[in-house]
């Protein structure tokens, strides 16, 4: 199959990585694995062992009503808790394979929708947020655009970093939260040929 190029021939990529079936279940199982790993998991409370504090019995057994020993105790205000959070991962495990699949299908489906736009490059050579936006008016995209890069530079980053929902990404660093959330994605040539070389 063919994609477009903006201002330039059309390209030649393949049909299995572009044209692939929609997998909604699949790409929710990796986005929220993706979004999972992230997550730092350092929630951490003490339990009734872990309180400090005496540990002595502050009434008597009998005549005054409940039982109580210490004043750690999950039932009391300032005492342990019951079911102590600890730190933890909350790491998925998701297969390399599953995980490429999922990445071509969100790629076929932009490819559908015609969110998916190729250019030869970017040609920003200075860091100017004017000549960005130039850029982005000439290729007709709006919302949350995602910029990859077969090598992003620094002007690259720079003139894109004051614009609000215009993020710039390396294409070693494409990840399936960052295509999901994005109305546009344009990619370089180079780079589409990287991706396609990874996912075929």
């Amino acid at each position: 199959m063919e994609l477009n190029v903006i201002g330039a021939k059309p390209v030649t990529v393949s049909e299995e990585v572009f044209g692939t079936e929609f997998k909604q279940a699949l790409i929710h199982q990796v986005v929220t694995a993706y979004r999972n790993a992230g997550r730092a998991g350092t929630k951490a409370q003490l339990s009734r062992g872990e309180m400090s504090g005496t540990t002595k019995k502050f009434k008597k057994q009998k005549g005054g009503g409940a039982r109580h020993g210490d004043y750690r105790a999950p039932i009391f205000v300032g005492g342990g808790v019951t079911f102590a959070a600890k730190p933890r991962s909350f790491e998925q495990k998701v297969n390399r394979k599953a995980y490429r699949v999922a990445l071509r299908s969100i790629l076929a489906e932009l490819n559908r929708q015609n969110r998916l736009k190729v250019v030869e490059g970017f040609g920003i050579e200075q860091p100017k947020t004017k000549a960005m936006i130039a850029k982005m008016a000439e290729l007709e995209v709006s919302g949350r655009v995602l910029l990859v890069s077969e090598d992003a530079n620094e002007a690259l980053y720079l003139a894109a970093r004051n614009i609000p929902y215009l993020h710039v990404v390396d294409v070693l660093a494409l990840n399936p939260v960052s295509l999901v959330g994005s109305d546009h994605v344009v990619l370089t040539v180079e780079a589409l040929k990287k991706i396609e070389e990874w996912l075929a």
